[in-house]
């Protein structure tokens, strides 16, 4: 990570076997080592965390371990994905966000940036992919709502206004405050509400 200039380095995948064995490995293709530009947001708050890190690695002396790796706990150990899972869904219940798996995160931002115009080209570099139509295939999907300006393009026509769409069920009922975890048949662990 560079926050300098403001970018992260991808350079292997972390996983979880059997719920408890950390699996690393590289890339599963060359398109998936990259770097990328942080967004604001995100490159302040590491900033922040970096500051809050090196007054645990003081805290800790030879106890920290140097890792390389950004998400680690107050010794410099890094997080399993089961460990970071957990932590983002105590900080999506305290902040009463709805609750999101973060795989399906990756899936929104993907969604949301094809949306919002981002080049097939760009957005399959982003997701780590070398072929620009399997990212727009499998992550940009359009659903209704992304569908609604299209629809609305006949009433503008006509001179009529567009149906408002139905309110969204409230963060709160669509939350489960719990979460627990479902292997597949591999042995890799998912999440799901319980």
């Amino acid at each position: 990570m560079d926050l300098v200039e403001g970018t992260v380095s991808v350079l292997n995948t972390r996983t979880m076997a059997r719920n408890n064995i950390v699996v690393e490995k590289d890339a599963k293709t060359t398109g998936g080592e990259r770097e990328l530009p942080l967004p604001r947001l995100v490159w302040d708050a590491l900033r922040s965390f970096k500051a809050r890190q090196a007054r645990e690695r003081l805290a800790a002396g030879e106890a920290y371990a140097l890792s390389g790796y950004v998400l680690v706990d107050e010794v410099g150990v890094p997080l399993s994905t089961r460990k970071l899972r957990e932590h983002a869904y105590r900080l999506m219940e305290s902040l009463e966000l709805r609750w999101v798996r973060l795989y399906d995160a990756r899936h929104a931002v993907l969604k949301y940036l094809a949306v919002n115009g981002v080049p097939d080209v760009v957005l399959a570099a982003w997701a780590g992919h070398t072929n620009a139509a399997f990212t727009k295939a499998k992550y940009a999907a359009p659903d209704a709502e992304d569908l609604r300006p299209a629809a609305a393009a006949p009433d503008r026509r006509h001179g009529l206004p567009s149906p408002s769409p139905s309110p969204s069920p409230s963060p709160s009922a669509t939350s489960p405050s719990l979460c627990g975890d479902v292997r597949n048949d591999q042995g890799m662990v998912g999440e799901k509400a319980i």
